[in-house]
């Protein structure tokens, strides 16, 4: 009769220990892996499961790759908006060393973008981004 009680303590035991694992595994900071991942498919994680997108990507160094949807100069900010799904773009604010690659981009251009994912704000929102296309540098 004593096992039975056993049972469900060690089955809770397992279910945490494997959640600690992919918590940590999913979190660690390992710099010599950059995530990559297209820009339609980012904001499509982000739009059905924003708690989830910001567990893999917030504050990390992501690649993006995608179509270039406008090219903003406001501000003294230079700011590439990439093809997402529906209404939503991924926001790239660009490093002010980009400057003239920036300016030869053009709409419907496919690009690889590489900066720090902060979030999403109706779009998903990266940081310091740099273009890491090595026809445009």
């Amino acid at each position: 009769m004593k096992n039975y009680f056993k049972i469900p303590y060690l089955l809770i035991l397992l279910a945490l220990s494997v959640v600690v694992f992919l918590f940590f595994r999913i979190n660690s900071n390992d710099t010599s892996k950059n995530q990559s991942i297209s820009a339609p498919q980012l904001v499509h994680l982000f739009v059905t499961n924003e708690v989830a997108a910001n567990t893999i990507y917030k504050s990390k160094l992501v690649e993006v790759e995608g179509v270039v949807k406008k090219v903003n100069f406001l501000n003294g900010r230079i700011t590439v908006f990439l093809n997402g799904v529906s209404t939503s773009s991924v926001l790239c604010d660009m490093t002010k060393s980009q400057l003239k690659i920036a300016k030869k981009l053009k709409k419907d251009q496919k690009v690889k973008l590489k900066g720090v994912c902060k979030g999403f704000l109706n779009d998903v929102i990266m940081l310091n981004c740099m273009l890491i296309n090595s026809q445009y540098q």
